[in-house]
């Protein structure tokens, strides 16, 4: 009993730590040079975690392992659930059905085509994966959420992490920019449907959106919360490659089993919950508040676990990947925006 109680301690220190590193990360985020880029403290986390992981991990007791071990897994898929309460499905009703068609399009031309990319580059499958549902769905979260789908290694979900903030936040700059200066010949409404279906995080629609006005942003927001909405039918078609992987994969011909997400259940259950309209705002922004907390220690964690070794390893492949996806969400988003979202509007 007491061995037990020691180790339960022990796993405290890991998750406290970790804890401490999200604190860090809010802290930081409200810098106005953060701010400026849009960078969340989810982000944030990541960084601090992978800064730990390659200068003080060494030290760290093994018995606080477990600790950052629950952070990466268990809070993760609390605060993927909870990420429901951002969204509702009467969002669904106001952008209509060209947002509808467009984002369902960009979400699975983006993870298809990043797969086939990433056979054709001979990349580590898991990795391709990941990046390729970051493009398309919602950046880190759609990361985090396919990794626990999907159960790889944490240096896999940070390295594909990191290509979705590099191509995302260079979009987010240069989509104003294009917009500003006339090249982009779309209408605010189309504009903001095309800002929404290919920008990769939240954030990044919210950034470059507020950078181009209220009428673009605030239909920006709803079609790339609509994206958010295609996470939970990916994961769960995911569960069931899993498993099919994994009876291709076992030597005896067993049936694999399918690893159905419940997160991503429970992150539905969520919206249509949120959808009523039962709970006070202030209390809702609280619990969004909460969440994006326990996701930035999901974040921390799983960069605590990530050194430079594991990039170099990863090598220069997923950025090729990132870059290829970046092209088509920029190039064919604007075409689907242009030629395809007027028939609807």
């Amino acid at each position: 009993m007491a061995k037990f109680t020691e180790k339960r301690i022990s796993m405290f220190h890991g998750i406290l730590l970790i804890a401490l590193f999200a604190c860090a990360a809010f802290y930081i985020g409200e810098a106005q040079f953060f701010k400026d880029l849009s960078f969340s403290p989810m982000i944030i986390g990541i960084i601090l975690g992978m800064l730990y992981a390659n200068s003080l991990r060494n030290n760290l007791p093994e018995t606080w392992v477990p600790g950052i071990q629950f952070c990466s897994k268990k809070v993760l898929r609390l605060g993927i659930i909870l990420y429901g309460f951002r969204l509702t499905f009467q969002d669904i009703v106001n952008v209509g059905v060209s947002g509808i068609v467009i984002d369902a399009i960009v979400v699975t031309v983006t993870i298809l085509g990043g797969v086939w990319i990433g056979k054709l580059l001979k990349m580590d499958r898991d990795t391709a994966l990941l990046t390729s549902v970051g493009s398309g769905i919602c950046g880190a979260a759609a990361v985090l959420g396919a990794e626990s789908a999907i159960r790889t290694q944490p240096y896999k979900t940070a390295v594909a992490v990191a290509t979705v903030v590099i191509f995302g936040t260079i979009s987010m700059f240069l989509y104003p920019i294009a917009y500003r200066s006339g090249w982009l010949d779309l209408s605010p409404q189309e504009m903001g449907i095309y800002s929404g279906s290919t920008l990769h995080e939240v954030a990044h629609a919210v950034g470059a959106g507020n950078a181009m006005g209220t009428e673009i942003s605030n239909v920006a927001i709803i079609v790339k919360m609509i994206r958010v909405m295609l996470l939970v039918p990916v994961l769960i078609i995911l569960g069931f490659w899993v498993a099919r992987r994994g009876k291709s994969e076992e030597a005896s011909g067993e049936k694999g089993k399918v690893n159905i997400p419940w997160f991503a259940v429970g992150f539905l259950v969520v919206i249509a919950f949120n959808s009523f309209n039962l709970l006070p705002a202030a209390f809702v922004d609280a619990i969004n508040y909460f969440d994006t907390f326990l996701l930035t220690m999901a974040m921390a964690a799983l960069g605590a676990e990530t050194s430079i070794d594991k990039f170099k390893k990863a090598g220069a492949k997923p950025f090729v990947l990132a870059f290829c996806l970046d092209i088509w969400l920029i190039g064919g988003g604007y075409i689907l925006a242009k030629y395809l979202a007027p028939i609807w509007l």
